[in-house]
């Protein structure tokens, strides 16, 4: 593993991991909003093992990334750094993105002129996401701007937003996603990012992401939680509507978070997709 900076516009660099074999098919893997590339930890470990080649992203303004220095993390954005990162690795990738690393996903698949990715693997996003579960991440994301005193608070926060995953018993594994300003803990996300006026605007964002959707050809997973308030059956049934080649994965016990509530269930459905579809060959 080896982590590098990408230069994307705006004059920024985005950080990512780096694994595996390169002549073997590639990986890009992009986190959800608030979230860091820490969160593919395991995912990435068992990908590389499989033989892929791997890319693990921080978002803009996320994790190690650099903040945008005009405030932008609007959808456009995120796809112009992808695309970015895309030129810099010599090959066609498969993108798996979860929540906002889906939705940047599928709407630069969707949105490029020539073929972009080989393969689409949307973890728990769909373009009419679940206004109750859409109300709940935005409402913690907001919660405790003032910071955090100690790591038990952090955890206390997590536990009571995902209650469906175990508190950690050492909860110094937090600090990847945390930074500490003077003297107090916060997320490790630019604040900036809740002003997205499209974040703000759902029928927009669902707009936007259906007319991507009416132009993806390429193989295309859709990674459910079954216990996940962003994901609903009506959304699953207008998703495959316009897109009728759509494969649906159910992970179940696992909420909006899947790869963290139930990786392995998470890791067998992926692989076996990528195995299907990117088989990996002797060079």
């Amino acid at each position: 593993m080896e982590t590098r900076r990408f230069s994307v516009p705006g004059g920024i660099h985005v950080v990512g991991d780096v694994g595996g074999n390169p002549a073997h098919p590639l990986i890009i893997l992009q986190h959800g909003g608030g979230q860091t590339r820490h969160s593919w930890g395991t995912a990435m470990r068992d990908l590389v093992a499989a033989g892929y080649h791997v890319v693990n992203l921080d978002a803009r303004g996320h994790g190690d990334s650099d903040w945008a220095l005009d405030g932008d993390y609007s959808l456009e954005s995120l796809s112009s750094d992808l695309r970015a990162v895309i030129a810099t690795l010599g090959s066609t990738p498969a993108l798996v993105g979860a929540s906002m690393g889906g939705a940047c996903s599928l709407y630069t698949v969707g949105h490029s002129q020539t073929p972009i990715a080989s393969a689409l693997i949307l973890v728990d996003i769909v373009p009419n996401a679940g206004i109750e579960g859409v109300n709940k991440i935005l409402g913690f994301m907001k919660a405790r701007p003032e910071g955090f005193s100690n790591l038990e608070e952090v955890a206390d926060a997590v536990a009571a937003y995902n209650p469906n995953r175990a508190r950690p018993k050492d909860p110094r594994g937090l600090m990847k996603n945390l930074r500490v300003r003077n003297g107090r803990l916060y997320w490790h996300w630019d604040p900036a990012f809740m002003l997205n006026p499209r974040a703000r605007d759902r029928d927009a964002h669902e707009r936007v992401l259906l007319e991507a959707t009416r132009h993806v050809k390429i193989p295309t997973l859709l990674v459910r939680g079954l216990k996940s308030d962003i994901v609903t059956d009506a959304g699953v049934a207008q998703f495959k509507q316009y897109l009728p080649a759509l494969e649906i994965f159910d992970v179940g016990g696992a909420g909006h978070m899947v790869a963290g509530d139930k990786n392995d269930a998470f890791d067998e459905g992926v692989i076996c997709f990528l195995q299907r579809h990117l088989p990996i060959t002797p060079v």
